[in-house]
């Protein structure tokens, strides 16, 4: 067992408070935990660009992340906690990082929340090993989730694969639990030692959180957590009523957008159902016509698929669920993808979407479906292409719902949309976007264009100001992407 250097000893002992993805003072499970023990805290973020960029991290959520953690900045300084923000290149140097900080301030242990794909449990299992030659334990909580992966199981006493019985299980586990937000930190006045104070003022610490990132402004997005709450108390209040029956239509803004809070941790999953909870009681009851079950229904939806990632671990390293899908022969053609990235397809739901998602960082859920459909059947594309393009623009990017989602789209997941059920792209701009608000909204070439064309442009007779004409038929690309994965099948049962 390595000891401590001896020049440690001269300063008192502290506890760290390691923040990820768990961007708040409230309801944050490790962060209640440490500031019940008796030593005082030091809080620690760590930026790692490059890990981010190689994670396909959107700049538009690392400046969400940066003005984020300025409030949490001055939140645990009411805690007398400071909070010290370094950055390193990687997670291997954000390990040796941390093993410095524990030294220099004679931490005598770390606690975080657990953070479930592959890479950030490798480098956990690195730190823990690491510490403990200095016999410093690093503590970890399960916080992500309302229910942990791994808890919810079947009756065999193994992870679910298919989302409903996964549902119906969760509800039942999470009503006989009666999950319930952490209780807010009160004010632990813990005042730091001139040693530290001098300490902080040399560690190395980021000023303005100036990351070495592309920059995207977020402003659009508040981040103070009375605006974050209000507007999760106005969704449920306002719209979870209707949210079952007004959802799937993008130019009515009925969906929360609360998933960039959730994505960095400034809002909880429990607050969320605590929320529902209070203004729709029979939320936890299954009813496809209750808004409020709707709702908590793609919050579990949340939870499956960490679940997922948590129990299969091939999920983080590319790889399909369903294991014939890895001999479906993909398109590789770099014109069609870039189209779809420009949005200039000629499909106007899809260009609509997808100059959303450019323009804002962000993008309607029931878009993501139709955009991610057409990339994987109507062009052939590899879904792993679309999955990057969204981590790279989304402020709510999340790997574990974006690995999802794709692959329920690309029919290449478990419980995924069934390959030869192919979305039609202009009947879906037809039934989500009637009038075509949303679609002359985000492009402007068609704001002229009456509505019996406005799904079909490429038939008027008038000026489209030069938006192009389907780079498919829809019904051809149909057939070829069902006939592909038929054969991919077969290829598997050799």
């Amino acid at each position: 067992m390595q000891e401590k250097p001896s020049s440690i000893d001269q300063i008192s002992s502290h506890n760290l408070m390691w923040f990820r993805s768990d961007l708040r003072i409230s309801d944050n499970t490790a962060l209640l935990e440490v500031c019940n023990q008796l030593l005082p805290v030091i809080a620690l973020y760590i930026a790692t660009p490059m890990q981010w960029h190689q994670h396909h991290v959107a700049p538009i959520q690392v400046d969400l992340i940066k003005r984020r953690l300025a409030v949490l900045t001055e939140q645990l300084a009411e805690l007398s906690i400071p909070l010290i923000v370094l950055e390193t290149e990687d997670f291997d140097s954000t390990v040796e990082k941390i093993e410095e900080i524990c030294l220099m301030f004679n931490i005598a242990s770390v606690h975080c929340n657990n953070q479930y794909l592959v890479n950030e449990e490798q480098r956990d299992q690195k730190l823990a090993a690491n510490l403990k030659r200095y016999q410093i334990p690093l503590v970890q909580y399960d916080d992500d989730c309302a229910l942990a992966p791994g808890s919810v199981l079947n009756k065999q006493g193994e992870p679910f694969k298919v989302f409903t019985p996964y549902s119906k299980a969760w509800l039942k586990q999470y009503k006989q639990q009666t999950v319930e937000p952490t209780a807010m930190v009160g004010n632990i006045n813990k005042e730091l030692s001139q040693e530290i104070e001098e300490l902080l003022a040399v560690c190395g610490t980021i000023q303005h959180y100036d990351f070495q990132y592309p920059q995207v402004s977020s402003l659009t997005w508040p981040v103070d957590d009375e605006v974050i709450l209000q507007h999760l108390y106005s969704f449920c209040c306002d719209k979870v009523g209707v949210y079952h029956q007004q959802r799937d239509y993008p130019s009515l803004e009925s969906t929360s957008t609360l998933s960039p809070y959730l994505a960095i941790g400034a809002l909880s999953v429990r607050q969320c159902l605590k929320a529902v909870q209070q203004i729709a009681p029979s939320c936890l009851e299954i009813n496809k016509e209750c808004g409020g079950f709707v709702w908590v229904n793609e919050l579990i939806w949340r939870e499956f698929y960490r679940h997922l990632m948590a129990e299969y671990k091939h999920l983080c390293k590319g790889q399909p669920f369903q294991a014939y899908t890895q001999y479906v022969t993909w398109n590789e053609d770099s014109h069609y993808l870039k189209a779809w990235q420009q949005g200039k397809t000629g499909f106007p739901i899809v260009d609509a979407a997808m100059r959303q998602l450019q323009q804002t960082g962000w993008m309607h859920n029931r878009l993501r479906m139709i955009t991610a459909s057409f990339l994987t059947k109507d062009l052939l594309l590899h879904w792993h292409h679309g999955e990057r393009w969204f981590l790279q623009h989304l402020i709510d990017g999340d790997f574990a719902s974006n690995n999802g989602g794709w692959q329920w789209a690309a029919s290449t997941g478990t419980d995924a949309q069934p390959y030869f059920r192919v979305f039609n792209p202009t009947t879906q701009g037809e039934r989500f976007d009637p009038e075509g608000e949303f679609i002359r909204k985000w492009i402007p070439e068609l704001v002229d264009v009456p509505n019996k064309y406005i799904h079909t442009p490429h038939l008027w007779q008038g000026d489209t100001k030069g938006y192009p004409a389907p780079i498919v038929d829809h019904k051809q690309a149909r057939l070829r992407a069902i006939e592909v994965f038929k054969n991919a099948k077969e290829i598997n049962t050799l």
